[in-house]
């Protein structure tokens, strides 16, 4: 495990629904929410268990989080075997194209996916519906909030 308990909440977002979905996740005393953009590999190797939260963009994962997994693939390679998972994708339709990328970079780390995807359709497929700001439903930012509080339960108890 990472040198703490720590669950490491990576998140992107072009119109606000993923950084939403993230923020809701993070709210327990064991997280720390990080942009993609700012995560260094010592976040990365410190954590005890991570989830990652993005949208789909063109049937993959958006291209900042990509960026942070390019970037520090190599560095943490073989040092965060077996550390849990999971993942909340924000998505127009159904999501699958970057939940499939995301979990192929996680077996390349030998993660360990501790919760099932959790994917929201906000159904945008019209361009003004795609890029206009979100608001994620209350029961949504639940269940992320429900989400991140599990993992991070299961790390302080060693179930995962």
């Amino acid at each position: 495990m990472g040198e703490d308990r720590t669950l490491l909440i990576i998140w992107h977002s072009r119109t606000g629904a993923s950084e939403q979905m993230a923020k809701a996740a993070a709210r327990h005393e064991n997280a720390r929410l990080i942009r993609a953009s700012n995560v260094t590999t010592h976040d990365l190797l410190d954590a005890a268990g991570y989830v990652f939260v993005c949208p789909e963009n063109l049937a993959s994962i958006s291209g900042e989080m990509k960026e942070m997994f390019d970037t520090h693939y190599y560095a943490v390679l073989g040092k965060t075997e077996g550390r849990p998972y999971a993942s909340i994708i924000a998505a127009g339709s159904d999501g699958e194209g970057a939940q499939r990328q995301l979990d192929r970079i996680a077996t390349g780390w030998r993660l360990k996916r501790v919760a099932d995807p959790k994917v929201v359709n906000f159904g945008a497929q019209k361009a003004e519906e795609i890029w206009a700001e979100k608001t994620v439903p209350p029961q949504i930012e639940r269940e992320c909030e429900e989400l991140g509080l599990s993992i991070s339960e299961g790390i302080s108890l060693g179930v995962f």
